[in-house]
């Protein structure tokens, strides 16, 4: 049995920041395990290939969820990253820190430390964001840029919000978030900068660091009341770790509760239910799930100036030797090009919406399989949804995945929220600024009107935008999962630190949260055990 100190399960964003970490030290060591592979492939280092990734299965776990009423039982692709680097490595690479609200309701809710002056030294310490203002990191591992790339029709997109009387905002990581302007990516010079590339890259070297692919954890072992370590299988051949400090958990919002589950932690009923014997009875495993669940918007456009032409033939070839010889043009492009921010009610305290223009219509939000003809799409998302689901184990063979059951549109006021966003691209789109470029409306159609067919439009072709968090949940009430310095409740040496403890999903594009998180929780794992 191979004995480290710790032993982190989980190859994405936050294994990664905390192999790197807590490796940092000598005097410890560490194991990472992750069931994917090296997380390298050339569609990865190029931003635009992310709809290649997307659409396979080597570096996504391609999850779905259960079929629900709420969206007339279509079953929704929930991707999840598989490989060193997780999410990072197939993401649309928007960087979003989200509100000071956000994190101050953290806090409110029992989150101790959590509070948006607590975590925004981490944000800061993660960041290299040249031009930023006094909020902004500089120096971090996070190469963070302002998309490289500029669109007649995002700045005519941009002018028209101002024309419908929003603000232009240059920096929405700044003091606020509100306004529109362009995106901010996780890229250095053109290429996609995964927090693998940051933070595991340069740590591999190490001595007191072991890292292991294709290491599919089973389960957490225990002797009495503490995490002891793991068992894996690496291929078909079964193994065990020992962790002498802690077993901590980054599989994400989907594996960890699952593994938890596996494990025998979590509720009597659900475990029961699965073949599971009891170990700890912990009822908020996999409860409190919460996701961005967005409708796309598209117009057809008048002037053959969108990726739709520009994906195809000769031009697909001159954006091509583009990219090569000078890292630049439309493969530098991610899933959103400009942003906009809004607050669908005048009563509102910060924005409940968020915007993702690009110039380019997809015939298939679900495959990205772009038209043939001009057009440009507006991603809506409510930024708080108040919908809640789980995600619980269906069997106790590992292999199988679990039941993800979102619960989407369950509450009024997201209902509202998202028909309000979506009538608000609408009115932006009319501005005279984009007159040029507007033909018409192909989806959901000048035909929808009402709050009802809107409603209807979002149940029908709604997507998740791949942000699952909240399933082991940080606080001190009867469902809190892990407590404020991420511990396990009623259990020693393990901890938990990825998407899975927000109590509420933040406003924002979550990876730059996650980041934040792993990188306080190296702080407090170190003065643990200092």
């Amino acid at each position: 049995m191979d004995v480290f100190d710790y032993i982190i399960v989980g190859g994405g964003t936050a294994g990664c920041i905390l192999a790197a970490r807590l490796s940092a030290s000598s005097s410890r060591t560490v194991l990472l395990l992750e069931a994917g592979g090296q997380g390298k492939h050339i569609w990865i280092a190029i931003p635009a290939g992310f709809s290649k990734l997307l659409s396979g299965d080597k570096f996504n776990w391609r999850f779905q969820t259960e079929p629900e009423p709420n969206v007339y039982d279509r079953i929704i692709a929930v991707p999840r990253g598989k490989g060193l680097g997780g999410s990072s490595l197939i993401n649309g690479m928007i960087y979003v820190r989200g509100q000071a609200l956000d994190y101050d309701t953290w806090a409110q809710m029992g989150a101790t430390g959590w509070s948006f002056q607590d975590v925004l030294p981490y944000f800061r310490r993660l960041e290299n964001f040249k031009g930023g203002g006094d909020v902004r990191g500089r120096g971090g591992p996070m190469s963070i840029e302002r998309v490289a790339a500029r669109h007649e029709m995002a700045d005519a997109f941009i002018r028209a919000a101002v024309e419908a009387g929003f603000a232009a905002n240059p920096d929405y990581n700044g003091h606020d978030q509100e306004g529109f302007g362009y995106y901010q990516v996780t890229q250095k010079g053109g290429r996609r900068w995964s927090v693998a590339d940051a933070y595991l890259r340069p740590a591999l070297s190490r001595p007191n660091l072991k890292v292991l692919t294709d290491a599919h954890v089973t389960r957490i072992d225990f002797e009495g009341r503490r995490a002891t370590g793991v068992t894996y299988y690496l291929g078909d051949q079964k193994r065990q770790a020992k962790a002498r400090a802690e077993v901590i958990l980054t599989a994400g919002a989907v594996q960890t509760p699952h593994l938890l589950e596996l494990s025998g932690v979590g509720d009597p009923q659900v475990l029961g239910e699965a073949g599971i014997p009891v170990f700890h009875d912990l009822l908020g495993v996999g409860r409190n799930y919460s996701d961005h669940f967005a409708t796309r918007m598209n117009w057809r456009v008048k002037l053959p100036i969108t990726l739709n032409e520009r994906t195809r033939g000769w031009r697909l070839g001159l954006a091509v030797a583009q990219y090569l010889l000078r890292r630049q043009g439309i493969l530098t492009l991610g899933t959103g090009l400009a942003h906009g921010f809004v607050k669908t009610r005048p009563e509102l305290s910060t924005p409940d919406v968020q915007y993702f223009f690009m110039h380019a219509s997809y015939g298939d939000a679900a495959t990205r399989a772009l038209d043939r003809e001009p057009g440009m799409t507006i991603g809506v998302t409510q930024l708080r949804p108040e919908s809640r689901g789980t995600i619980h184990i269906k069997s106790p063979d590992p292999r199988k995945p679990p039941a993800i059951r979102p619960n989407f549109l369950s509450v009024p006021t997201d209902q509202e929220a998202l028909v309000g966003g979506m009538r608000i691209a609408r009115c932006i789109v009319e501005q005279p600024a984009m007159d040029r470029y507007r033909a018409f409306e192909m989806n959901p159609g000048a035909n929808v009107q009402t709050d009802e067919e809107w409603l209807d439009f979002a149940r029908r072709n709604g997507q998740t935008i791949y942000h699952p968090v909240g399933t082991c949940s940080m606080g001190h009430g009867p469902e809190a999962v892990v407590d404020p310095s991420l511990k396990l409740r009623g259990l020693e040496g393990l901890r938990v630190a990825d998407a899975s403890v927000m109590p509420t999903i933040v406003s924002a594009n979550t990876q730059a949260a996650v980041m934040m998180i792993a990188e306080k929780a190296a702080d407090l794992i170190t003065a643990e055990r200092r």
